[in-house]
């Protein structure tokens, strides 16, 4: 039996254990399960491993996917680059850390979004799914700027972000958790009367499907999307580095 995970600090708003259960029955692969480890600190990943020898990979997901780093044998370029990790392949015992988010972001971004030379984007965040986003859109050629409640330099924090800076931005990635289940009454503070029909608004959080960050963007006429590509993106991703590499 091949064991497959998720692991993170809490996980009853993760869709990734019905997503993986759900493909292992359609494609008929019988030998592999994939299960949540709720880890009260990343410290207890190498304890996990040990009581779990089967596990052949997990993902990982907040608040790990950069303190996850210190506790792998490698990582891969492209991981080590952004300075995240969100699935961990183990062979023979060796852990290898890899970013998928990037993939399954960046392929629901240029469906989603229009960018042309002059685009700009306001990116929230900035936690491990933030630094996939970042690599993105430079990888995209597209201006951004990070939104902070503790910005450093070249950094705006909230407080600073005027409905005139705001019309500065056609792109809006929100990478925290603000607004996921059950917290569904929260949203990043933003002047949301200066969207219009001219902003792109992208929120990471898939649950729920509608965020009131995005609720508010549809209201002013904004195009919305939620993280559910990004997060089938990443899962099968992550499924080839599993399988293939």
């Amino acid at each position: 039996m091949q064991r497959y995970g998720l692991i993170g600090k809490t996980l009853g708003h993760s869709f990734s254990k019905r997503y993986f259960t759900e493909k292992f029955e359609r494609e008929g692969i019988a030998d592999a399960t994939y299960e949540l480890y709720e880890l009260a600190t990343i410290a207890e990943l190498p304890r996990l491993l040990q009581n779990q020898p089967d596990l052949v990979g997990l993902n990982v997901t907040v608040p790990y996917k950069e303190t996850v780093i210190p506790f792998l044998d490698e990582l891969d370029e492209s991981a080590a680059r952004i300075g995240a990790v969100n699935t961990i392949k183990i062979t023979a015992g060796k852990t290898k850390g890899y970013n998928t988010d990037y993939i399954g972001f960046r392929s629901s971004l240029e469906q989603f979004y229009p960018a042309t030379q002059n685009s700009r984007a306001l990116v929230l965040g900035t936690g491990g799914a933030s630094k996939a986003v970042v690599a993105a859109l430079q990888d995209l050629q597209i201006n951004y700027t990070i939104l902070s409640r503790q910005p450093t330099q070249g950094q705006f924090s909230y407080t600073e972000l005027t409905p005139e800076l705001l019309q500065q931005y056609q792109l809006i990635v929100n990478t925290t958790p603000l607004g996921m289940y059950p917290n569904v009454q929260d949203c990043p503070e933003l002047p949301y009367k200066a969207l219009s029909a001219q902003h792109y608004l992208y929120d990471l959080v898939y649950n729920p499907e509608q965020t009131l960050f995005l609720e508010k963007g549809k209201s002013a006429g904004a195009q919305t999307i939620n993280g559910l590509r990004m997060l089938y993106g990443q899962a099968e991703a992550a499924w080839q580095i599993w399988q293939n590499r």
